[in-house]
């Protein structure tokens, strides 16, 4: 499902633009309102993350946000309810965005089983590691959902090939070390070299994150991935906010980033 998304945006000539945005941050009527304006606004997929109080791989923006989820009681249950409602609504495929524990905690099986009936379209867990994932990759993948795994800069040549290799959907491709965030300019010189190289090792599509936050960047990236993802700086632009004034917010930060995704 995942790869058909990145080929209408090809056939669209532009690259995938997926905005990610924490489940029940405020609150779980409002991160619906946000997925009704960002199915209206067209973007491609969205990576919704599940609340978890220790996210090693979040800046203070998203991590932040998974407090003010968690203090509103949004657990893994209610996102899969949330995320359930998508066909009805016509929302885009969407992609969780996850910790071990959470999923360990609700339990492996029964996750693949409830993302599989909820439509979940794909599961990021960035704190397990390759060689540790093969029973949750197992799980997902029988149950027809996805799941994309990340390349950091610092991932070795031989690593990375044997990541993209097990990898479902697409390779996560993060620009830079380090956490989430939209605080620093990055810098994305090294990333053409970096898409090079996996070009080389795989033919699944290759989406950016970490750091992206502006127009600027988006046109910079666009060109060389397949997808875009921008995180921090979307929570920044709707944060305090709640219901239409958020989703409001929201249509108005992501229409200039869809633009700045085509690449003609």
């Amino acid at each position: 499902m995942l790869e058909s998304v990145f080929r209408r945006a090809r056939e669209r000539g532009r690259a995938a633009f997926i905005p990610y945005v924490m489940a029940g941050d405020p609150d779980l009527a409002t991160t619906a309102a946000i997925f009704d304006t960002l199915a209206n606004a067209g973007v491609d997929a969205i990576e919704v993350g599940v609340p978890y109080g220790d996210p090693l791989a979040d800046g203070p923006t998203i991590a932040a946000a998974g407090v003010r989820a968690l203090r509103a009681g949004t657990r893994m249950a209610g996102v899969l309810r949330l995320v359930g409602q998508g066909r009805e609504r016509g929302w885009p495929p969407i992609v969780l965005f996850t910790y071990y524990n959470p999923v360990y905690r609700f339990g492996i099986r029964r996750l693949a089983e409830a993302a599989a009936a909820a439509g979940v379209a794909g599961v990021i867990v960035p704190d397990v590691a390759l060689e540790e994932g093969a029973e949750l990759r197992g799980a997902l993948i029988a149950n027809a959902v996805e799941m994309p795994l990340l390349v950091a800069p610092s991932t070795t040549r031989d690593r990375a090939s044997r990541i993209a290799a097990q990898a479902t959907g697409f390779v996560y491709v993060v620009s830079r070390l380090g956490v989430t965030g939209a605080g620093t300019e990055p810098d994305f010189s090294p990333l053409g070299s970096q898409i090079a190289t996996m070009r080389a090792l795989t033919d699944k599509p290759l989406a950016v994150g970490f750091g992206v936050s502006k127009v600027e960047h988006v046109r910079a990236v666009a060109p060389l991935a397949d997808g875009i993802i921008v995180g921090s700086a979307l929570i920044d632009a709707y944060g305090g906010s709640a219901g239409e004034a958020a989703a409001a917010r929201v249509r108005s930060f992501v229409e200039p980033l869809l633009l700045g995704a085509c690449r003609s």
